[in-house]
């Protein structure tokens, strides 16, 4: 019998761990403990304990073609952000595709997972789950930890002095489906990230009033961005990712401010962040909206009264009615022992944010923690690659480096709150990863043998089916999919007009030749 693993939800990270479990002949079964397959992208009405919860208007931070898994691009007619139902009815459609159903047992929690007693010899796990009242143990030979991260809401009251004295309404950000909860109403959102927004601008639609209270402030980009292109299209690529990566750091800081502020000045509309690291929270409306009077920034809250607010260095009280706390989420593993991901003040240690450090056998694994600066998809697609490859006794560096004091083990902890953001390059810890599997594309070697495909994978967007050029799990259709990118991307929008087929990057056609130069300059730097 092949090697048995045990896939813990079937999300995005858990459909990539699934598939790629069977693609290195793995027998993985998958434990879902709702009724459906798709983890936060399925939307439902109602709040179900310990699943995520969406608002119903929800539409994907990235686009179709930074989204999908390497190996199965979205649908062309799909538009290029998503709506929630969209993005799930393609997690469907993936599963289908690569018969990944057969392998997902829906209405099954996963209760324990505890080490089998000669884990040091087999590096085995003994399962507890449970479905329909019934619980059944069983024995894997590997475990993927793919229970995600946006089900346990985090709501610090404690730090929100006067909240109990507080006689409005205030729910946390997982409790929002709908704007009418707000007709008429004056509304305070605590907190700035995307979910913020989002809520802000959709309640400042039917409500009296709309501030965001935001202690750190937060970059904006639109989804929109220049001539119209998607925002990660233009921004990730392997050209900027140098660029970032390389500048000595002012320098680099210098370019990044200088990029989110072309289209509005954040130190005017009082959103500059303090912070260097950070993620953009994503949203075309909100600077128009602040502009037309709709909604005010404040600082971070000081304290509520009966029915107001103070703000620190804000001497007036603000009447409000209805308080949404988007502060984000709690990070856990209730069916885990502490000792196996071991978060200490919101961190946990994690080789690649990925392996638990301590354990003797790597033959447990947590995937899609990470919060990169784009798409998830890729991101928990390639570790599941590189998992499934060390689960089978193939992959590189299998066995983290045994920490030799607390600076090194520095290294690889990971921030387990969405404060902390993911400080490392995405696309360096994409092409990390994928040099553990052999699967990294190498653009010099490419500009020898097909020089356009070389020059669309550096100028160009740094989509995922740059990883399936070569290597194991390598596709057909990875060089067509590359080169068609940009026309998926227009089909969905040009429908007045007859598409002309563009080319991969239209604006670039006429500088190839100086781009030429340029690639043999920056090559000679690498």
């Amino acid at each position: 019998a092949g090697m048995r693993v045990a896939v813990v939800g079937a999300g995005v990270s858990g459909l990539a761990a699934t598939k790629c479990c069977l693609d290195e002949g793995l027998e993985p079964t998958c434990f879902e403990q709702s009724q459906d397959i798709g983890g936060v992208w399925r939307y439902t009405e109602h709040i179900e304990a310990g699943r995520p919860s969406l608002y119903a208007s929800v539409i994907s931070n990235t686009s179709k073609e930074m989204s999908a898994f390497s190996d199965f691009p979205f649908p062309e007619h799909f538009p290029v952000f998503l709506p929630n139902a969209l993005l799930l009815d393609y997690l469907r459609r993936y599963a289908e595709h690569f018969g990944l159903r057969e392998h997902i047992r829906c209405g099954t929690t996963v209760v324990s997972i505890r080490e089998h007693p000669d884990f040091a010899s087999t590096g085995q796990w003994n399962v507890v789950t449970e479905a329909g009242g019934k619980q059944t143990s069983h024995v894997f030979d590997a475990v993927m930890v793919c229970s995600g991260n946006f089900w346990e809401p985090s709501l610090p009251l404690q730090c929100f002095p006067g909240i109990e004295r507080f006689r409005g309404q205030y729910f946390h950000s997982r409790q929002y489906k709908h704007p009418d909860v707000f007709q008429g109403k004056r509304v305070l959102v605590v907190g700035m990230g995307n979910s913020g927004v989002d809520i802000a601008v959709e309640a400042s639609r039917v409500a009296a009033k709309v501030t965001i209270s935001t202690t750190r402030g937060a970059w904006l980009l639109s989804r929109v961005f220049e001539h119209g292109y998607p925002w990660d299209m233009i921004l990730n690529t392997r050209l900027m990712s140098l660029i970032k990566t390389n500048l000595p750091g002012p320098l680099s800081w210098w370019f990044i401010n200088y990029k989110v502020n072309q289209r509005f000045n954040h130190e005017n509309y009082g959103l500059q962040p303090e912070n260097r690291y950070f993620l953009p929270v994503l949203n075309d409306d909100l600077p128009s909206y602040i502009l037309t009077g709709r909604i005010t920034i404040k600082p971070g809250v000081k304290e509520f009264k009966d029915s107001s607010v103070l703000f620190h260095n804000c001497p007036e009280e603000e009447p409000i009615d209805v308080v949404v706390f988007c502060t984000g989420y709690t990070i856990s593993f209730p069916f885990l022992e502490e000792s196996v991901v071991r978060v200490e003040n919101k961190h946990a240690s994690l080789y690649k944010y990925v392996f638990p450090t301590h354990l003797q056998k790597p033959t447990l694994a947590v995937l899609g923690l990470i919060r990169p600066l784009g798409a998830i998809m890729p991101v928990a697609e390639m570790q599941a690659r590189w998992v499934s490859r060390v689960f089978k006794g193939r992959g590189a560096n299998v066995s983290p480096p045994v920490p030799q004091n607390a600076a090194q083990t520095k290294l690889d902890m990971f921030g387990l709150t969405f404060d902390e953001v993911l400080k490392t390059e995405c696309l360096v810890y994409m092409d990390t990863l994928a040099s553990f599997i052999g699967a990294k594309p190498s653009v010099l070697g490419l500009l020898c043998t097909d020089p356009w495909l070389a020059l669309t994978i550096f100028f160009g967007p740094c989509s995922p089916y740059q990883y399936r050029l070569g290597g194991p799990g390598r596709w057909e259709g990875a060089r067509q999919a590359i080169l068609t990118q940009w026309d998926r991307v227009l089909k969905p929008t040009r429908t007045r007009v007859p598409a002309r087929s563009s080319s991969s990057f239209p604006p670039l056609l006429v500088v190839v030749g100086f781009l030429l130069l340029l690639a043999a300059v920056i090559f000679g730097f690498l």
